[in-house]
C-alpha cells in the first residue's frame, strides 16, 4: 500500500479501537454507539497528524490529550514513524522514516496506478452532464458542465466504479413545429448542409424569424407540434433530421474540446416521453397529487415560496402538458430502475438548485429515489466577462464555444513560438492545440465550482500560476531532463531513491499524497482540489530542483534515486492532468 494516509489509517485504527472499548466497558457504553476512527491528514506542523483522540475522550468524559496518550502507547510504528507525539488539544503528530518514505516512494514509482487503488465498494455512477438543445449552438454556458462533468466521469472510472454519462439533451417542445416547418421551407438538402457546418443559430434565428413575421407559418408550426406529439411518421422523421444533425455537430465539439462523451451518450428529454402519463398516475395513486389553479402539483414539505406559502412543482399544467418537473422524475425512476444506478451526479447550474432540490424531495416521497440510491447536484456558477457580468459578445449575443477554442488554440501557439521556435510544423499545432484548450479547460475546474469566475484568455494562457500552461511546462521540462541526460525512465530502479535532503523529503510526500487528492476530488465532486494538488506539486518540484541537483549529482547512486523522483514527477502531473482531460505534452 504506497498511501501513506491509507496505511497511518489502518496502522493506527486498532489503538483507537483498543481504547474505545477499554473506557466503554469501564464506563458502562457500547462500543457500537462510541465510534473511534483515526482521521489521518497531511501537516503543516510534521508530517502527518491523526485526529479522533478529541471526539472520543469527548464521549467518554476524559481529557482528550490523556486518551491521545493511551493511543501512542497502544500502536506500534516501529519502521514506518520516526517520532510520534501527542500535540495540542489531543491531536497525534507522525514524523515518518526516511527509509519507510523512500520505500513508499519506490513501491509508487513501480506501481502504474501510482498508488492509487480501486474503491473498496464499486458503484454505478449516472452522471448527468453537457445537455445542449438541439439546433442550438453551443456557447460559453455549456463550457462548465462539460469539463466539470467530463473530469468527473475520469476521476471515478479511475478509482474503479462503473459510469454512465447521460447527455440530457433538449429534443423536445414546441420550438420543434417552428424548426422542422423551417427545414420544410429551406429545403432538407439545404438544412443539412447548414446545420452540418454548424450554423446551428442561424438556422433557428432564421426559423424564429419566419414564426413571428407570419402568421400563415405559426399556424403551420403549431400544427406541426401536435403531428409530432402524435408521432406522425414523416414528422418525426424530419424531427429526426434535426437531432441527428446536431448531435454530430455537438460530437465536434466535443472531440474539439477533448471530452468523452458520444453519440451513444445522448439520451434527450424526447426518451421520457412515453413515461410522463405514468409519473402523473402513479403520483395521483399515491395521493401526492393537488390540483392547483388547474394544474397538477405536488407539495413537498419544506419549500416556500417568498411570502412563505407552500411552494408547488407543476407535474402537469392547466392545458394538459407536462412540465420539466415531470421529465426529470421520469428521468430518476429510468436511472434508479432501469440503469440501477448508486449514485446520481447532475452537473447543472446553481440556478436550477431549487428545482432540483424539489424532484429530488418528490421523487424520494414516492419511493422512487431509495434511501440506497443518492442524487446530488453539482452546481456551479458562471463564466463572467472582465466587467463582471455574463460573458458576452461585443453585440451582447452568447460566444459560440468553437470560436472560444479556435482562439485559445491561436494565441497558445504565438505563445509557443515565441518560447520555443524549434518547435515547428505538426508538433507545433499539436502542442498548441493541447496549451490552449488545455488552458480553457484547466481554468474552469481550478475555480471552485460553486463560485463565479472571470474568463480571462491572458490570465489562464499564462506560464506561471495555477495554469494549465504552467503545468503542462513543468512536466515537459521534467522531461528534456531525461533527453538532455539521454536517459531512459523504463532503465530507472526505484529501490535507488534515498530521501536525504528537506527538499527530497517534501517532494516524496507531496508524491504520496496523489491518492488522497484523486478521491477528495470524487467525494466532494470538486475537481479544483485536485487542480490545487497539481499546482502544490509542482511547485514542490521547482524547490526540490533548484536546490537537489539531478543530471550533476555528486554520486550516481544520488543521481539515480533523484532520476526516479523526476520520473514520478512527471508521472503524475501527466496522469493528474488526464483525470482533468488534459493533454501532458512531452516538449513545448
Amino acid at each position: 500500500m504506497a498511501d501513506p494516509i491509507a496505511l497511518l489509517t489502518d496502522l493506527l485504527a486498532p489503538a483507537f479501537d483498543a481504547v474505545r472499548d477499554a473506557g466503554t466497558a469501564a464506563a458502562g457504553l457500547d462500543p457500537a454507539e462510541v465510534p473511534a476512527p483515526p482521521t489521518v491528514r497531511r501537516s503543516d506542523r510534521t508530517d502527518f497528524q491523526a485526529d479522533g483522540a478529541m471526539a472520543l475522550g469527548k464521549r467518554l468524559g476524559r481529557n482528550p490529550r490523556d486518551v491521545a496518550a493511551e493511543i501512542l502507547e497502544a500502536v506500534d510504528l516501529t519502521g514506518v514513524a520516526r517520532d510520534v507525539e501527542v500535540a495540542g488539544p489531543g491531536f497525534l503528530n507522525v514524523t515518518l522514516e526516511a527509509t519507510f518514505l523512500a520505500d513508499l516512494a519506490g513501491e509508487t514509482w513501480a506501481d502504474e496506478r501510482l498508488g492509487l487503488e480501486p474503491d473498496a465498494a464499486s458503484q454505478r455512477l449516472v452522471i448527468d452532464y453537457s445537455a445542449p438543445n438541439v439546433a442550438k449552438e453551443m456557447h460559453v454556458g455549456h463550457l462548465r458542465s462539460t469539463v466539470i462533468g467530463d473530469a468527473l466521469a475520469r476521476i471515478h472510472r479511475r478509482l474503479g466504479h462503473e459510469v454512465v454519462p447521460e447527455n440530457h439533451v433538449g429534443d423536445w417542445g414546441t420550438p420543434f413545429g417552428m424548426l422542422i416547418e423551417h427545414l420544410v421551407d429551406v429545403g432538407e438538402d439545404a438544412a443539412v448542409a447548414e446545420l452540418s457546418v454548424g450554423d446551428l443559430n442561424r438556422f433557428y434565428q432564421d426559423a424564429r424569424a419566419s414564426f413571428d413575421a407570419s402568421d400563415g407559418f405559426k399556424e403551420r408550426a403549431r400544427e406541426r407540434v401536435v403531428r409530432l406529439q402524435a408521432g406522425d411518421a414523416e414528422t418525426v422523421r424530419l424531427w429526426r433530421v434535426l437531432v441527428d444533425q446536431s448531435a454530430a455537430y455537438f460530437q465536434v465539439v466535443y472531440d474539439r474540446l477533448g471530452v468523452l462523451l458520444t453519440p451513444d451518450d445522448i439520451v434527450g428529454e424526447s426518451f421520457y416521453n412515453d413515461a410522463l402519463p405514468g409519473v402523473v398516475d402513479d403520483l395521483r395513486a399515491l395521493g401526492l397529487l393537488t390540483l392547483d389553479d388547474g394544474a397538477e402539483c405536488v407539495f413537498p414539505p419544506g419549500f416556500t415560496g417568498r411570502d412563505g406559502s407552500p411552494q408547488p412543482m407543476i407535474v402537469r399544467n392547466r392545458n394538459g402538458g407536462y412540465g420539466y418537473a415531470a421529465t426529470d422524475l421520469a428521468t430518476i425512476r429510468h436511472r434508479v430502475d432501469d440503469t440501477r444506478a448508486d449514485r446520481i451526479l447532475y452537473v447543472v447550474g446553481a440556478p436550477q438548485r431549487d428545482h432540483l432540490a424539489m424532484v429530488f424531495a418528490v421523487a424520494r416521497m414516492a419511493g422512487w429515489l431509495p434511501d440506497g440510491v443518492t442524487a446530488e447536484h453539482v452546481q456551479f456558477g458562471n463564466v463572467l466577462g472582465a466587467d463582471g457580468k455574463m460573458f458576452k459578445t461585443r453585440s451582447g449575443a452568447s460566444v459560440r464555444l468553437v470560436d472560444l477554442l479556435d482562439e485559445a488554440v491561436a494565441r497558445a501557439e504565438a505563445a509557443i513560438s515565441e518560447r520555443n521556435p524549434d518547435l515547428v510544423g505538426d508538433e507545433r499545432a499539436a502542442v498548441a492545440r493541447a496549451v490552449g484548450i488545455g488552458a480553457v479547460k484547466y481554468a474552469d475546474l481550478a475555480s471552485d465550482r460553486v463560485k463565479d469566475y472571470v474568463f480571462d484568455f491572458d490570465r489562464m494562457l499564462a506560464f506561471e500560476g495555477s495554469t494549465g500552461p504552467y503545468l503542462q511546462y513543468a512536466h515537459a521540462r521534467i522531461r528534456s531532463i531525461f533527453r538532455r541526460g539521454e536517459v531512459d525512465p523504463a532503465a530507472l530502479d526505484g529501490g535507488a531513491l534515498v530521501v536525504g535532503e528537506p527538499q527530497e523529503r517534501a517532494l516524496v510526500l507531496a508524491l504520496l499524497g496523489f491518492p488522497a487528492a484523486v478521491r477528495h476530488a470524487a467525494e466532494t465532486s470538486h475537481p479544483h482540489r485536485l487542480c490545487g494538488y497539481l499546482f502544490d506539486l509542482a511547485q514542490t518540484f521547482t524547490s526540490f530542483y533548484e536546490a537537489c541537483p539531478v543530471l550533476r549529482a555528486d554520486d550516481e547512486a544520488t543521481r539515480a534515486g533523484r532520476l526516479v523522483l523526476c520520473d514520478l514527477t512527471a508521472r503524475t502531473l501527466s496522469a493528474g492532468l488526464d483525470l482533468l482531460g488534459i493533454e501532458a505534452p512531452e516538449r513545448m
